[in-house]
């Protein structure tokens, strides 16, 4: 069994491109870079359902899921500065009231 070689996006991106601009066929491709059809397809379709994200309407499930992590920090920090102003004048009303004296 051969060691598995590991190919970078960079060169997974040049080889799609390669085969999909009609410079190459799947076959050539596969022949020069060593790399099985099949394992060429497989990239081909990833690069092509990438290229497809890529132009749809609305956000990619990722970003989306920033986008709400960033508003629930926001509002978690919002509800957090109110407290925090809540206490400061609690504690301003506390130290200004006279000890009350003890019968």
């Amino acid at each position: 069994m051969g060691k598995r070689r590991k190919h970078s996006p960079e060169t997974k991106v040049r080889i799609v491109l390669e085969i999909l601009r009609g410079e190459k066929s799947l076959a050539q491709a596969s022949r020069e870079y060593q790399i099985k059809d099949s394992l060429l397809y497989r990239w081909k379709d990833e690069f092509l359902e990438g290229a497809k994200q890529a132009f749809a309407y609305g956000q990619p499930a990722a970003q989306k899921r920033r986008a709400d992590k960033v508003a629930e920090l926001e509002r978690l920090l919002g509800k957090l500065t109110m407290q925090l102003e809540i206490a400061k004048k609690a504690s301003h009303y506390v130290k200004s009231q006279p000890p009350e004296s003890e019968s």
